[in-house]
This record gives structure tokens, sequence and C-alpha cells, in this order.
């Protein structure tokens, strides 16, 4: 083979060797709770946004078409100057829509939360029972392991996990920690 295929060879095996600590690094980000998280509050924003639409389209939409003379205000007060055209009804829509939104997420979820707060505030409501012992125990060491940096944000801070040092630093050592001397010969 040429030089050249070898040369490109080489380079590829180089740049697989590195491909456990990406890996390692995307199941280290993937694992982490915030990740988690957001993935499920995107996918209820998803599925709320849902309902809102339906909310719009079902009730609101009909009630402006009743009012107006058609269920999208976009065509109202839509005028043109010297060619360019202005929509004073697509900034209503926006601002309709956004307060469809507000509302809904107030009296679905803001508002019932705020009276279980005062109901249990009152002691009608129990409050939850604290977590036993040993799930505090366990939550306790989840937090020490989550702040310990995982082997990927040493990789990328350049330190070589468990030694504290930099890739490519030669050790150093302790004076007397070292092999001991032999004693001299006679």
């Amino acid at each position: 083979m040429t030089d050249t295929v070898n040369k490109g060879l080489r380079g590829a095996g180089e740049h697989l060797r590195g491909l456990p600590k990406v890996f390692q690094g995307f199941k280290d980000f993937i694992s982490r709770g915030n990740a988690i998280e957001l993935a499920v509050g995107v996918v209820i924003g998803a599925a709320f946004t849902g309902v809102v639409t339906a909310l719009q389209d079902g009730f609101i939409g009909p009630l402006i078409a009743a009012i107006f003379g058609e269920p999208d205000l976009s065509a109202l007060g839509r005028f043109t100057i010297n060619g360019a055209t202005f929509s004073i009804g697509v900034i209503l829509n926006a601002l309709l829509q956004f307060l469809i939104t507000a509302a809904a997420v107030y009296f679905v979820i803001v508002l019932p939360l705020n009276a279980l707060a005062a109901r249990r505030k009152r002691g009608e409501e129990e409050e939850p029972k604290a977590p036993a012992e040993d799930i505090l125990l366990l939550q306790e060491i989840r937090d020490l392991l989550a702040a310990r940096p995982s082997p990927a944000v040493a990789n990328d801070a350049g330190a070589v996990p468990g030694t504290g040092t930099a890739p490519g630093t030669p050790p150093t050592f302790q004076p007397g920690s070292g092999p001991a001397t032999p004693p001299p010969t006679a």
C-alpha cells in the first residue's frame, strides 16, 4: 500500500481510540437529571400546547367569529401604504393567543396548586411525609456522586482521572517515596 493510504488508516485508528470517551461523555450527558427533566418538560409543554390549541379552535375561534365575523383576526385592521401592508390583526391574534395560554396555565396549573398550598397551610390537607432514613442516605450519596466530575468531564478538562495531572506530564515523586536505593557494595 502507499504511504498516503497507510497514513490515512493510522489517522482513522487514532480517531477511533477517542471514541469511547465521546460515548462516555454522551452517556453522562443524557443520564443527568437536568436533561431528563428538560425532556419531560418539553413533552408536557407540547401536550399542553395541544390543549390550548383545542381551546382556541373549539371555543375562542368560534366566539371571535360570532363577534367579528371571522375566526381569525389577522385580516382586521389591514392597510397598505406605499406598497407595504400593515396588519394590526396579526398583532391582536398573537396577543390573544398569549392571553389564552397564560389563562390556561393559570387556571389549570397555578390556581389549583395555590389552593392546595393554602389547604395545607390551614391543616386541611396533610403535608407529604418526610422520606425514610434510607432514602435520605441514598439522596446524600446521589448528591455526592453528582458533585464528582465524570471521567468525560475530567478528560475534557485535561486531567487524567485518578492522578490530577494533565496528559503527558511525567509523574513526580516526593522525596523518600520512590524505590529504596541499594546499599553500596564493598
